[in-house]
């Protein structure tokens, strides 16, 4: 498959404010309509303009506050092959994760994705039908990665651990109770919202407008009626067609469309505190089955720690970490740390809320137990909705959109974000590389 690259520093590339002036002047001097507006300016809605832009569409994607403000900053970090899913009997969404993982990290996105060993550990008080189970979900996760192409040189198979090699790999671990684990390997983000970004800029260099602080009042499938945030001005925008992607903010669109956001929480931990843990330790939930709770070292010396999964009925701009999250968080990684942790320890606290749907609209059982698969559907008025999915899958999601306007081929799989090099695609941040403790 022959990579298109974009050269770093390529001006085409620049999201300034120079530009965005450029391009709003552009767009209400040309009574021509666009192609595509795009409403949404995070992982999907930018998906969906580099996927328009690649095919040789004229894009403009709208976003009223900034890129990644919602739902796409506030994640696990982690660009992950959908292993969860499986023990929901959720097989589609667990193939199309694996497959979409491996685009981004050989291709796509090298430079913005690493290798993370991952350890699920078995205490003396875990159950031999949990370690099986484990084993089993690893063994098929394996298999997806290699259905999916992706080396076992940049995502290795998952493999026992003895209890010296976990405490090696999670040196916070409660050694007393533990009698070994099961590792396995993921992929985790630099940074959510860089990604967004990264994919945003790629798509200005194909010629789409990305326009910021701009707020669509109006929506209808030929044109969009904006509010310059920065100028007070109206301009509306005609249009061909017109892709939605506000996440859990849908509703406020198409009230058809029945969202029902989930809350994520995480707790930042020093890594000091922990030990300064390589791997990732993954945590079941007692009596939740295919529910984990995860302790994620970062590169910038911290931890993150979660994630909750709670159905919730407002839908903030910025949601608050309750507290009740953090001491749900903190009680499930103390279950395997030699010396807990305490509210004293946290240093911070953010949430996100997934944007889940449902084809009806009610909803029974826990928001967990709701399907991660994303959903296109057209409004009476000719707007074409994006709703669910993941971060992982928002490549295939925009492909999926677009493929509705478009009869040209998707491109997006053999395109490098912006940032990336043909170097850092052929060594992909290899975990064969990565030097594990011993």
């Amino acid at each position: 498959m022959n990579v298109i690259f974009q050269r770093v520093g390529d001006p085409a590339a620049d999201l300034s404010l120079e530009r965005r002036a450029t391009d709003l002047a552009d767009i209400a001097q040309d009574p021509r309509p666009v192609d595509l507006v795009v409403v949404g300016g995070g992982i999907t809605g930018v998906g969906v303009a580099l996927d328009a832009a690649s095919r040789g569409l004229a894009t403009v994607l709208i976003e009223r506050e900034d890129l990644a403000f919602g739902t796409s900053r506030w994640s696990s970090k982690l660009v992950h092959g959908g292993l969860r899913y499986l023990a929901t009997g959720h097989v589609d969404v667990a193939w199309e994760s694996a497959v979409e993982r491996g685009h981004l990290m050989t291709t796509i996105a090298p430079h913005l994705i690493r290798a993370l060993p991952q350890v699920v550990p078995i205490m003396t008080n875990t159950a031999l039908g949990s370690v099986a189970l484990t084993r089993a979900g690893f063994l098929a996760g394996d298999l997806l990665r290699t259905g999916a192409r992706t080396s076992a040189r940049v995502l290795p198979p998952a493999h026992l651990l003895s209890a010296a090699r976990v405490q090696a790999v999670a040196p916070g671990i409660d050694a007393g109770h533990l009698r070994g684990g099961i590792m396995a390997w993921d992929g985790q983000l630099v940074d959510d919202a860089r990604l967004v970004v990264a994919v945003a800029r790629t798509a200005a260099a194909f010629g789409a407008r990305i326009i910021t602080r701009a707020e669509a009042v109006e929506v209808a499938g030929d044109h969009v009626t904006i509010r310059d945030h920065l100028s007070g001005e109206h301009l509306t925008i005609a249009t061909r067609a017109v892709i939605a992607a506000t996440g859990v903010w849908a509703g406020e669109l198409d009230a058809n469309v029945h969202v029902h956001p989930s809350r994520g929480t995480h707790v930042l931990l020093d890594a000091d505190r922990l030990g300064n843990p390589f791997a990732a330790l993954t945590i079941p939930v007692p009596g939740m089955s295919g529910r984990y709770c995860f302790l994620l070292p970062r590169p910038d010396n911290t931890v993150l720690a979660g994630i909750t999964d709670i159905g919730v009925d407002t839908i903030d701009d910025v949601p608050v970490a309750p507290q009740e999250d953090i001491d749900w968080i903190i009680e499930q990684i103390n279950r395997v740390l030699r010396d807990p942790v305490t509210r004293e320890d946290v240093l911070g606290a953010f949430t996100g809320l997934r944007p889940l749907v449902t084809l009806g609209s009610g909803v029974t059982g826990a928001t967990s137990d709701i399907s991660r698969k994303h959903l296109i559907s057209t409004d009476r008025n000719g707007v074409i909705m994006v709703t669910g999915g993941k971060l992982t899958t928002y490549r295939r999601m925009a492909q999926d959109a677009v493929d509705l306007i478009s009869s040209a081929p998707c491109h997006t799989t053999g395109i490098a974000l912006v940032g990336a090099s043909p170097d850092q695609s052929q060594r992909a941040h290899r975990a064969s590389s990565i030097p594990i403790p011993s």
